[in-house]
């Protein structure tokens, strides 16, 4: 999910959060004060027709389907409906709820808002770590990430490529069609990417027009297979600005795999180097890191 369709799902989840908390206090208050109900809230389908029960099931939460906690919220929303509407029930005939009544319902609505809340601090999260310009994920998240799967590689759960890539002549887009050709040029570089990899690679704005592409399983062969239909991919882009000849830009890479035998930043380096060489080599190539890169 992009940057910006992650800003407006994280704005209606927060609406459709203060909407539940309104909600919430108005079945109090009815419980309280013996008021009569809402017939809405007996009804078999109320967890559908609630305002957070319109967001859930409408199109406005179909960006966050594939959350982990998604389907949960599902479940504890529905029961928190059903318990709600035996309260109200009882209420209406002058039946006192029992307090484990009430106390389920409480703890399935304390729950439902759990999970809604964890998803919102979870996409508060991702967007911090989110460069906005490129939708790729920024420095500040990247070290930490790296070192995980560093951890991964010294436990023998899997290999790990890591690979540097830089738009070749970068500097003459900004200069001969302007700084907004070159953003569409970052822009486009990252959207292509981030459909070619793999679901769990990851790809990160080192900055500039430098990016990084660590991919957990990876060794050099299936890292070079990758890297090089990224390149081939994004050299077909054609660009095209104002009244100037349309143009292609292409993009280097260097590969090597995260080694457990030293910090991740020597194995950015490792990358960086091989890079270095592609660039040396003629640009629009993947080059692979060896020891006599210095």
């Amino acid at each position: 999910m992009d940057a910006k369709l992650m800003s407006v799902a994280l704005a209606q989840l927060e609406q459709a959060l203060f909407n539940h908390d309104q909600w919430s206090e108005a079945i109090n208050q009815t419980l309280i004060c013996r008021l009569p109900f809402d017939e809405r809230d007996v009804d078999p389908e109320a967890h559908k027709h609630c305002r957070f029960g319109q967001w859930y099931y409408g199109p406005g939460a179909a960006t966050l389907q594939h959350h982990p906690g998604f389907a949960e919220i599902a479940v504890e929303h529905r029961r928190m409906h059903q318990l709600a509407a035996e309260l109200l029930r009882r209420s209406a005939h002058c039946d006192a709820p029992s307090l484990e009544d009430y106390e389920r319902f409480m703890a399935a609505t304390k729950r439902m808002r759990l999970e809604a809340q964890t998803m919102k601090h979870e996409l508060e999260d991702a967007l911090r770590n989110i460069d906005p310009l490129t939708g790729a994920e920024n420095r500040t998240s990247m070290l930490p990430k790296l070192r995980e799967e560093r951890e991964l590689v010294k436990r023998d759960v899997h290999s790990c490529a890591l690979a540097m890539l830089d738009i070749d002549k970068f500097k003459a887009v900004n200069d001969d069609y302007g700084h907004l050709a070159g953003d569409k040029v970052l822009s486009t570089f990252a959207a292509l990417a981030i459909s070619d990899l793999r679901s769990n690679d990851r790809l990160f704005r080192y900055g500039g027009e430098e990016f990084l592409i660590c991919a957990p399983g990876a060794d050099l062969d299936k890292g070079t297979v990758l890297l090089e239909r990224l390149l081939a991919h994004f050299a077909a882009q054609i660009f095209e600005f104002a009244n100037l000849p349309p143009f292609h830009v292409t993009v280097s890479a260097g590969l090597t795999m995260l080694d457990p035998a030293i910090t991740v930043e020597e194995t950015i380096h490792r990358a960086d180097r091989a890079l270095y060489a592609a660039k040396a080599g003629g640009r629009n190539r993947v080059m692979v890191w060896t020891p006599d890169m210095t």
